[in-house]
């Protein structure tokens, strides 16, 4: 079974859905591919593009959900949203594919943090201050700043609801602040390690070791942009597993496929200059043999040859990120 920590698939559902007019898209698009590469889990982000905020934000916020859930409740034989551990318990069984609701930046709030309880209630679980820019709450990794008072106002109120922190797009200052304020789980979904290529995007030998301290979860984005772009490979992505397993421990590791080239394609704009893409590297990029989830099964193949087996390989694939989702998850 594999778990993915990050994939951008509810902007493509909700553009089919309430743009095309479109019914059970979910089915006809990313199912099959979940069930032939084995996807047991998949964290699914909401992700709110420049072009439609702020006028747009939440409206384009609640549409992504609206899809979100409509993806479980026309397949509800094959797909369950993960809002509690008896969830996750139906999807370590096999039962059904899990899908949990996440937010990459929380510009649907506002100036507001009333937000994380209506979130919440739609199946929030976890969500990130930041996408590359700043907004009212925090920086993210363009920025060189932190939180402001509404920011650590919100992570109180997102700690009270055991919401897993996401800091993958944090600036460093923002990092730091959030290890040592936030009370509940943290995790960083899709990045790389900045040892192996640097780019403001990846982490730090000291932020690996500190999440690490903090039992918190690191995911590594399978994109050029965290893995290199001068050196995308699949042997390149497990460059960066092996250094981050010696850092911070290959039980705190999980995957994050982030595979923009579909949705590239069937939702292209135009980049944004805090995009922090590096000269040369287009929306849409992959890693070569590995374009979406269907090529999974090729990075185990080369994991596996590199040494990774038993437990170690299991918990890559899924187990640390069910682990961390069991202790976060209401019961």
């Amino acid at each position: 079974m594999l778990a993915d920590a990050h994939t951008d698939l509810l902007m493509e559902l909700a553009h089919r859905q309430h743009r095309l007019g479109e019914t059970n898209v979910f089915a006809r698009t990313w199912l099959p591919l979940f069930e032939a590469a084995g996807v047991g889990l998949q964290v699914c982000p909401i992700f709110v593009p420049l072009e439609h905020q702020p006028e747009g934000t939440l409206r384009h916020a609640l549409g992504q959900a609206t899809s979100f859930h409509a993806a479980a409740r026309e397949n509800p034989g094959r797909v369950c949203v993960v809002r509690s551990r008896d969830d996750l318990e139906t999807v370590e069984r096999g039962e059904r594919i899990g899908l949990v609701l996440a937010l990459e930046g929380v510009e649907p709030f506002g100036y507001e943090t009333w937000g994380v309880d209506l979130f919440w209630e739609l199946g929030l679980r976890v969500a990130g201050l930041t996408w590359n820019r700043r907004n009212p709450f925090a920086d993210g990794a363009a920025e060189d700043g932190g939180l402001s008072g509404l920011g650590r106002s919100l992570l109180d109120r997102l700690a009270d609801r055991g919401i897993v922190l996401d800091l993958a797009h944090a600036s460093e200052r923002l990092f730091w602040e959030c290890l040592e304020r936030y009370r509940g789980r943290i995790m960083v979904t899709h990045a790389g390690c900045r040892a192996v290529h640097d780019h403001p995007r990846n982490l730090s030998d000291d932020q690996l070791r500190a999440l690490g301290e903090r039992d918190g979860l690191f995911g590594l984005m399978l994109h050029p942009l965290a893995i290199g772009p001068e050196q995308r490979t699949i042997e390149r992505a497990i460059d960066h597993l092996d250094h981050a397993a010696g850092v911070l421990g290959a039980e705190r590791l999980c995957l994050a496929g982030d595979w923009t080239g579909r949705l590239a394609e069937f939702l292209p704009h135009a980049p944004t200059p805090d995009a922090l893409m590096p000269p040369g590297l287009e929306e849409g990029s992959s890693i070569e043999g590995l374009a979406g989830h269907e090529d999974y099964p090729e990075l185990v193949a080369a994991l596996v040859a590199r040494g990774w087996e038993d437990e170690r390989l299991e918990g890559l694939l899924s187990r640390n990120l069910l682990r961390l989702l069991r202790e976060s998850l209401p019961a």
